[in-house]
């Protein structure tokens, strides 16, 4: 999610390992930090790290073209975060930078056994680009290799750039910004535009002023320029060919905020065709997202009705399906409120069409966001109760 990296870690439900996270939060106080605390990260000792071979280009027919179609056979999803999206290491070092395991199959499997039927893959992209801004080969086949796990076990499959650095929606910079975006889409498009429609490329993740008195909120120049990634990214996939001229694309707003000047700000692209608008919302934020806030869940405190109340007179009742690509609540060792939260909130969701993807960075205990749902060391749940209350809900 966003750039802020979560304190602590746990590789199994006894072993903690504090470590950095992510922060994604659209109503996130602007005067807010961005501080990380690291420790040594745990190497992962599966055998996988090497690069996918070769394999034939993809050609799979496109079943279901419309946008609107696609969402709803969507239930819930998981996000595999601070793991392609580390930033840290080297080359394809940089999966287990940040503590987490490297990824496995059998870790995507459990995932879409417990019931989750949408895996969104977060990717830093930028760290891994030279100077002409070519992507190094070993990790586009890294990254492949992940969707593919949970591609070929028939999920949908989220693709984005994420943690980036390099965009900064300011106007010195949209002219440089703009030029590596189209480049880096040209590349993900070429290497994905044989597969069918389960994969949905997501342009670009929580566009900001980063570290400005503004950076959650914006303005009106910042959001015109997150409309022009929008408008670039889209030209430049459904340029490439191959199945990405239907491809479902999902384009965020300013900070992937759900404020609602943010969400009305959001320009679709002329002609862009298949779209999908992808919101991030930790409600309410006291108790979801804020570390210092309440333990406490209100079922009356207001925000998550009047997140879907705004989402659905802005887009849904004018046609534009939406995806809540970041969701959550970290573990305050609070599992009543949670189990009930996700539950009112995935209620709300569901009843106006729109699918969320919980953010699972792996942590579970310590000062930060533990968002961790998924015990990637022993394949469990670290906890039943909130996987059981996330699939009840969104049934």
């Amino acid at each position: 999610m966003k750039f802020k990296r979560v304190i602590s870690l746990v590789m199994s439900a006894v072993l903690a390992v504090t470590l950095c996270g992510c922060n994604n939060n659209n109503n996130k106080p602007s005067d807010s930090s961005d501080g990380a605390s690291v420790s040594e990260p745990v190497q992962s000792t599966d055998s996988n790290s090497e690069s996918t071979p070769e394999k034939e280009q993809r050609n799979d027919p496109m079943n279901i073209t419309s946008a609107k179609e696609l969402v709803a056979q969507m239930k819930v999803g998981w996000n595999l975060g601070n793991t392609l999206d580390s930033t840290g290491g080297d080359g394809v070092g940089a999966e287990t930078s940040w503590g987490n395991l490297l990824t496995t199959k059998p870790m995507i499997d459990l995932v879409k056994k417990a019931g989750f039927n949408v895996l969104r893959v977060p990717v830093s992209w930028g760290t891994h680009m030279d100077e002409d801004y070519v992507v190094d080969e070993a990790w586009m086949d890294r990254v492949q290799e992940v969707v593919d796990y949970g591609y070929d076990n028939g999920m949908y499959v989220i693709l984005n750039t994420h943690h980036e650095e390099w965009y900064m929606p300011k106007e010195e910079f949209a002219e440089e910004n703009l030029k590596q975006l189209g480049k880096l889409w040209e590349q993900i498009a070429e290497r994905f535009k044989g597969y069918g429609e389960r994969l949905i490329f997501e342009g670009v993740n929580e566009p900001r002023l980063r570290g400005e008195g503004a950076e959650w909120v914006g303005d009106a120049a910042s959001r015109d320029i997150v409309n022009k990634y929008a408008e670039t990214f889209v030209n430049t996939v459904r340029a490439s060919g191959g199945n990405n001229a239907e491809r479902a694309l999902m384009l965020t707003p300013y900070a992937a905020s759900s404020m609602p000047e943010n969400l009305k700000a959001l320009k679709i692209p002329e002609n862009a065709g298949n779209i999908i608008v992808s919101v991030h919302a930790y409600l309410p934020y006291s108790f979801a997202l804020d570390t210092k806030g309440t333990d406490v869940y209100d079922p009356n405190n207001g925000e998550i009705p009047n997140l879907f109340r705004n989402i659905k007179s802005i887009f849904i009742d004018n046609e534009i399906p939406v995806i809540i690509g970041e969701f959550g609540s970290v573990n305050k060792n609070n599992t009543e409120g949670r189990v009930q939260c996700v539950t009112d909130y995935l209620t709300a969701a569901k009843e106006i069409g729109v699918p969320c993807i919980w953010w699972d960075n792996g942590a579970l205990v310590g000062n930060g966001e533990n968002f961790g749902l998924l015990n990637r060391r022993d394949l469990v749940w670290f906890n039943d109760d909130v996987v059981n209350a996330i699939m009840s809900a969104a049934e």
